[in-house]
């Protein structure tokens, strides 16, 4: 399969189909420039340059057909990098998202050997916890302005199949996640956690806590949302101004499960607030997401990754 035929894959559907391994032998994978490629040791994977590897890598896996049916659980979780935007101070965020390949299963992946993140802290944002499907720019990690050429490689290896993917700042991985795609001025929502605090936009979001909970009782996360009102301009949102802000709400990281009442809520483009109660199954340390997105939606939100907004909130489970 060429290249480019793999490249086009992981835009779209089909890519989310997934990919078969090989044999019952663990194996690595790299995705580098949207092609999926094949190496014997995730050192090598991540030691080599790009055009090294390109030239050293064995031949490309084999991908199920695009229309093959998702099986229920048992398949590869593989991450994926959506590309960089740059913050008013010079830095960078470089955001990632991810592919359960799974119809029903919820894979958990501790931070650790198996779901790392390098070089640095093993532990930079990334979910322990991946739902069924596409999740586009669920974290994002931030870098220096200096970060020229260097790489931060996210690594998930999942049912025997391990998979690294490298965020970098070239040049056609711009992503207008703050400023919507093609000049629309279509901004992504506004979110904070206290009515006086600070603000945050885009992957990147904004972090709040630590935060003290209970098993015995559930946890009350109150959001505050607002959005510019603007859909992304494309003929799927045409007329769809001052759209609420829908805000969903997931477990991210931690040893237990996550329960929210409601799981997701609805805000006037103008502005407001929302609760959702949060029930934690053990103690532990944990970190819940909110989303929140505009007329635009997620999977709708096309090359340039807008219009949405993460928030996180760390809570200590006692």
């Amino acid at each position: 399969m060429a290249c480019a035929t793999l490249l086009a894959m992981s835009v779209g559907a089909s890519f989310d189909s997934g990919l078969r391994r090989r044999a019952m032998c663990p194996e690595t994978f790299v995705i580098v420039g949207g092609c999926i490629l094949r190496a014997l040791r995730i050192d090598v994977v991540v030691g080599l340059g790009l055009a090294a590897l390109i030239a050293a890598a064995s031949p490309l896996v084999h991908a199920q057909l695009p229309f093959a049916v998702p099986k229920a659980s048992g398949q590869t979780v593989t991450p994926a990098f959506e590309g960089w935007y740059r913050n008013a101070d010079g830095t960078f965020n470089l955001s990632f998202g991810y592919n359960n390949r799974n119809s029903e299963e919820v894979v958990s992946v501790p931070i650790g050997v198996a779901n790392t993140i390098a070089p640095g802290a093993a532990n930079q944002g990334q979910p322990t916890e991946f739902q069924p499907g596409r999740h586009w720019g669920v974290f994002a990690v931030k870098v220096p302005a200096d970060f020229g050429s260097k790489e931060v490689t996210w690594t998930v290896a999942v049912h025997g199949a391990t998979y690294a993917i490298p965020g970098f700042l070239r040049a056609n991985w711009q992503i207008d996640a703050l400023e919507g795609e093609a000049g629309s001025g279509n901004t992504p929502p506004a979110l904070k956690f206290a009515a006086k605090g600070p603000e945050g936009s885009g992957p990147l979001g904004i972090t709040a806590g630590p935060v003290t909970a209970s098993v015995a009782a559930p946890f009350a996360l109150t959001v505050w949302a607002r959005d510019d009102g603007k859909a992304s301009g494309s003929v799927a949102t045409s007329g769809r101004g001052a759209v609420p802000v829908t805000l969903t709400f997931f477990k991210h990281q931690g040893p237990g499960r996550v329960t929210f009442t409601p799981p997701s809520a609805r805000i006037p483009a103008t502005g407001g607030e929302t609760t959702t109660q949060a029930a934690f199954s053990e103690p532990g340390e944990y970190m819940v997401r909110v989303r929140a997105n505009d007329a635009s939606g997620v999977a709708g939100a096309g090359h340039a990754q807008c219009c949405w907004t993460n928030g996180f909130v760390k809570v200590v489970v006692k």
